[in-house]
């Protein structure tokens, strides 16, 4: 398994924009951010594979961006345009066996979790 540490959550106002890392320590095949807000089921919001392929939730798309620091090991997740429904704990998650499938946001797909990083959106 790998070592993963999320930093970047912030209080912001809607509208904003915040930027997330996750810190990797070891090798990974795909990594992923999921979300989870109070009351609600862990999703799946962007991953990338290690080619630098990407997938992202219907939700966000057009205004999450994930992105890969391969030489740092370091997973971003850009956000644009922050709405309320985005508040959320955000994890990281990390995968070092290759399924040959892509990248996928089952969060089943994944060995690996971070702490978390907490987003709170205020209209």
């Amino acid at each position: 398994q790998v070592q993963l540490v999320e930093s970047g959550g912030d209080s912001v106002q809607a509208g904003g924009s915040l930027r997330l890392s996750c810190a990797a320590s070891g090798y990974t095949v795909y990594m992923a951010w999921f979300r989870q807000a109070p009351g609600k089921e862990r999703e799946g919001v962007a991953a990338i594979d290690s080619g630098g392929r990407t997938v992202y939730a219907p939700s966000v798309k057009g205004r999450f961006t994930i992105s890969k620091d391969n030489a740092n090991n370091i997973l971003y997740l850009q956000i644009f345009s922050l709405k309320p429904e985005d508040t959320a704990m955000y994890y990281c998650a990390a995968q070092n066996v290759d399924y040959y499938i892509g990248a996928r946001l089952g969060a089943y797909y994944y060995n690996s979790w971070g702490q978390g990083t907490q987003v709170t959106v205020s209209s």
